[in-house]
């Protein structure tokens, strides 16, 4: 595995590569990571398209400095009707379709499987920004709160569509209309992540799991998500024709080939992407 590469840091967001894994940090600590804000949208679709790009990624990572996760919307700016929150009613309509409605998009086409490392509180769109990810390992210290209804807002960011795909339709709905925190504790219980770890051992966590993905073949992982993620709205018939057209694609791989042979001769595979 190569050593981790060396990246420019951004204010809003730290990109950081190490071998096939990328991890991305919340770097807005002192707003206690708000994502409505240009800036941080910007990053967040950048480093989205920027994996996308590069083939040598096979898993990321998303986490975040300080001790929250994200509390979602900036409410002075709310407060204020700054940013995203200003304007007449249409206006405000177009900010939230060309602002922070971009992150769920984004997220819906990253080809890669990414974990979210759920350091603290991940309140409103952060919440939801958890549920984009296809995975969630919490602190100790994290809560989880679809809490716009406690704002006077509805979820504008996607958490209708993300929420009950996650919890299921009930709990969502609990979360949505009654607005109260979950702790860790509970959202495991509950299936919204998969492990709950002590604050000191979340990312060793996170890569733990990470690196569990990325030994495996990088193109057939991506088609992989892809198959899941179409599975969520399309037909059964659907599903199974582009299985067949994936698996195609698959067994003409030279992964495939390493594959098959690794586990004849019982060694482990090195896959290269081709």
């Amino acid at each position: 595995m190569k050593q981790a590469k060396p990246e420019q840091p951004s204010e809003q967001l730290l990109y950081q590569q190490d071998g096939h894994k990328v991890t991305l940090t919340l770097n807005r600590h002192d707003i206690r990571n708000a994502i409505s804000g240009d800036a941080m949208i910007d990053a967040i679709v950048a480093a989205c398209a920027r994996i996308n790009r590069d083939k040598t990624v096979r898993v990321a990572i998303l986490t975040a400095a300080g001790s929250a996760f994200s509390s979602g919307g900036n409410v002075k700016e709310m407060r204020d009707k700054e940013g995203m929150f200003g304007g007449t009613a249409a206006e405000i309509r177009d900010g939230y379709r060309h602002g922070i409605q971009r992150i769920p998009l984004a997220f819906s086409q990253l080809e890669v499987p990414i974990i979210a490392a759920v350091n603290g509180p991940a309140i409103g769109a952060g919440c939801d920004l958890t549920m984009m990810c296809d995975m969630r390992i919490a602190s100790e210290n994290a809560v989880f709160a679809e809490s716009f209804v406690k704002a006077g807002l509805v979820p504008g960011d996607g958490g209708a569509w993300f929420l009950p795909r996650v919890v299921g339709l009930s709990r969502a709905n609990e979360m949505a209309f009654t607005g109260e925190p979950v702790n860790a504790a509970k959202a495991l219980a509950w299936g919204m992540v998969s492990e709950v770890v002590a604050a000191d051992d979340l990312m060793t966590a996170a890569n733990a799991l990470a690196d569990r993905i990325a030994v495996n073949p990088p193109s057939v992982l991506r088609m992989t998500k892809k198959l899941i993620q179409e599975a969520q709205t399309s037909s059964l018939e659907s599903i199974l024709e582009m299985s067949a057209s994936f698996q195609s694609l698959a067994h003409q791989t030279s992964d495939h080939v390493e594959a098959v042979n690794a586990i004849i001769e019982k060694r482990p595979a090195k896959f290269t992407g081709a």
